[in-house]
């Protein structure tokens, strides 16, 4: 994990919060795009709301996770000047995962994904997205791990992340044969 911050690692100050759904997660991603749109302009080649936030029902960690393309996640001086301007800070830099940056942002809080175009996690993160949207099987099943993992003693929110690897993989299985993708 080292490797890929920018600046301090911070770990968890207490448990992981998983909280019911809330009808705020959507006006907030809302509130957001526009900054973000008004920031990039003709940038964004795509802008999504993703992670648990983005799943009507669904208890989640309240960090509104957004998914941004941009041409070049490596020509960092295109975007991250602007997005730092309104109001995003640079937190990882990881070049062997797709040329992957995150940005966070507060208040609220907010993990910004950026990712080029064409990046299969884009296109895993829509699948489990809009799976966990239709199927309840899924959405429940994710919600109880999610619950189960929070009770953990986790050091950063990261190694919690990967504990759900296992079930995100089983669910996307799941969406990938009911829809015939791969």
């Amino acid at each position: 994990m080292r490797a890929v911050h920018i600046g301090p690692l911070r770990p968890l100050a207490g448990k992981i919060v998983i909280a019911p759904y809330s009808d705020e997660w959507p006006r907030q991603y809302a509130a957001e795009a526009v900054k973000i749109r008004a920031a990039l302009g003709e940038r964004v080649l795509l802008l999504e709301h993703v992670g648990s936030t983005s799943v009507p029902g669904l208890a989640a960690k309240p960090i509104i996770d957004i998914a941004l393309v941009v041409a070049d996640t490596t020509n960092e001086t295109d975007y991250v000047p602007a997005l730092e301007a309104a109001g995003y800070a640079l937190r990882i830099r990881e070049p062997d995962w797709y040329q992957h940056r995150l940005l966070k942002g507060v208040r609220p809080d907010v993990n910004l994904h950026v990712f080029g175009p064409d990046c299969e996690e884009v296109q895993r993160m829509l699948l489990m997205r809009d799976w966990l949207r239709r199927d309840e099987a899924g959405r429940n099943l994710y919600e109880r791990t999610k619950r189960e993992l929070a009770q953990g003693d986790w050091t950063y929110t990261q190694e919690y992340a990967d504990a759900k690897s296992e079930v995100v993989q089983v669910i996307l299985a799941r969406a990938r044969a009911a829809t015939g993708e791969g």
